[in-house]
C-alpha cells in the first residue's frame, strides 16, 4: 500500500492504542479502505472485505489460509449455516476456514446473486463468535461502505485504518448536519422554490431540501424521499419512486408551503450496487424484503435522523408528513419532530410494480 499508507496506519494505531477517541475521519478512512480492498482492524482484529478483495490482497492478509469467514446472520440463515450454533437471524456468523474455501468460494458465500450459478462446495462449520461487538461493528461498517457484509477475519498485515467497535456503532447518525449551501431553484411548473444542501461529519451523503412556497405560520407539508436513481432519473417501472417524487412536489405546491427532503439513502440505504443485486434476486422470484435479507441486510436500513436534523436547521419542528409509512412518522417523532398529521400518498400500480407495492403493504407495514 506504500509508505504514505503505512504512515497513515501507524498514526491511527498510535491514536487507538493511546486511548484517543477516533473521530469521523477514522470511520471515513476505514470506509474508503474497504472500498479499495485494503484490510482494516477493529479492536486489533484484522478484517478484509470479501467483495473488494483479490488473490494478491488475500495472500498478503492471510498467507496461511487460516482466516475465517464472517457473514451476516441473514445471509447465513439463507445458506442454512446457523444450525450448528444458537443464533438469532440477524447475529453475525463465523465460518471456519477450510483448505478449499478460497476467494471464489468466499465470494459465492457472500453474494446471493451467484447462488443459482455457483453451487456451494460445503460442508461448512460455524464457530462461536470470539468477539461479538467487533463482528457487529464490522458488518455495520460494510453496510456504511455500501459493500456486501462479508469478511475474511483474523488476518494480519499493514492495516489502512484502526478503529474501536463502539466508534463504528456510533458512526453515521448525522448528529451534526449543517447547511452547506442554498440557492433559488425554479422547477418546471413550480418556480417559487429553493434548494438547500446539507453536510455532516458523521454522514457521507449530501442531503438536500427543496423548499416550495414560503412559511406562512402553518406546519409545512413535508415529504421524506429517499434517493432512487433508477426511478427518479430513468423512470423505472419496478418501483413507484419516480411518480412519488413528482406527485409529492405537486402536492406541496398545491398546499402552498412545504418541504421535500431528498435523502441520499439509495435502495433503502443498501446502496446502488446492492440495490441492483436485489433487482437480480427479484428477477429470480424473491420479493423486496427477501432480496435484501438474502444480501445480508435488513429489510430497510434507512436512518431518518438526518431528516429530523434538516428540519431543525430549517426551523421546522412541527410538520404535516406526506407518507404511507408509519415508520417515518415514528422516526421523526422519536427525534423531536412533531407530526401533527399524516397525509396519505397513494400511487397507481403498474404491471411491473404490483408485487413491490403489495410487499410494502403486507410485509413492511405501509398503509397503501
Amino acid at each position: 500500500m506504500g509508505a504514505a499508507l503505512r504512515s497513515c496506519a501507524a498514526r491511527d494505531r498510535v491514536r487507538h492504542l493511546s486511548g484517543g477517541r477516533p473521530d469521523a475521519r477514522d470511520v471515513a478512512r476505514a470506509i474508503d479502505a474497504l472500498r479499495r480492498g485494503w484490510p482494516i482492524s477493529i479492536d486489533s482484529i484484522g478484517l478484509l472485505a470479501i467483495e473488494t478483495s483479490d488473490e494478491a490482497r488475500l495472500a498478503d492478509f492471510d498467507s496461511g489460509g487460516l482466516s475465517d469467514i464472517l457473514l451476516s446472520g441473514n445471509r447465513a440463515a439463507t445458506l442454512k449455516l446457523v444450525n450448528q450454533i444458537e443464533a438469532v437471524p440477524t447475529a453475525p456468523v463465523r465460518i471456519e476456514r477450510s483448505p478449499w474455501l478460497d476467494l471464489a468460494a468466499a465470494t459465492a458465500l457472500a453474494d446471493p446473486a451467484l447462488d443459482l450459478a455457483t453451487p456451494l462446495k460445503g460442508p461448512f462449520k460455524t464457530l462461536p463468535l470470539s468477539n461479538g461487538p467487533v463482528a457487529e461493528a464490522a458488518l455495520r461498517l460494510a453496510r456504511l461502505a455500501g459493500l456486501l457484509p462479508a469478511y475474511f477475519v483474523g488476518g494480519s498485515g499493514d492495516f489502512a485504518a484502526h478503529l474501536a467497535a463502539p466508534d463504528v456503532m456510533a458512526a453515521g447518525h448525522a448528529r451534526d448536519l449543517r447547511i452547506a449551501a442554498r440557492a433559488r431553484l425554479p422547477l418546471e411548473g413550480i418556480e417559487r422554490s429553493e434548494i438547500v444542501a446539507f453536510r455532516g461529519d458523521d454522514d457521507t451523503g449530501e442531503h438536500v431540501a427543496l423548499l416550495i412556497g414560503a412559511p406562512d405560520g402553518r406546519p409545512p407539508l413535508v415529504r421524506l424521499h429517499s434517493e432512487c436513481l433508477t426511478g427518479d432519473v430513468f423512470g423505472s417501472l419496478k418501483c413507484d419512486c419516480g411518480p412519488q417524487l413528482a406527485a409529492a412536489l405537486q402536492s406541496i405546491d398545491q398546499a402552498g408551503w412545504g418541504i421535500l427532503l431528498y435523502l441520499r439513502q439509495e435502495g433503502r440505504s443498501i446502496g446502488l450496487v446492492n440495490k441492483l443485486r436485489a433487482y437480480e434476486l427479484q428477477d429470480q422470484g424473491f420479493d423486496t424484503v427477501d432480496a435484501n435479507l438474502r444480501l445480508g441486510f435488513q429489510d430497510d436500513e434507512r436512518d431518518f435522523a438526518p431528516a429530523a436534523r434538516m428540519l431543525e436547521r430549517l426551523g421546522q419542528r412541527r410538520v404535516r408528513l406526506l407518507t404511507n409509512n408509519p415508520r417515518k412518522v415514528a422516526a421523526l417523532q422519536a427525534e423531536g419532530i412533531e407530526v401533527v398529521e399524516r397525509v396519505p400518498h397513494r400511487m397507481v400500480a403498474n404491471p411491473h410494480n404490483q408485487r413491490y407495492l403489495a410487499t410494502k403493504r403486507d410485509r413492511s407495514g405501509h398503509q397503501l
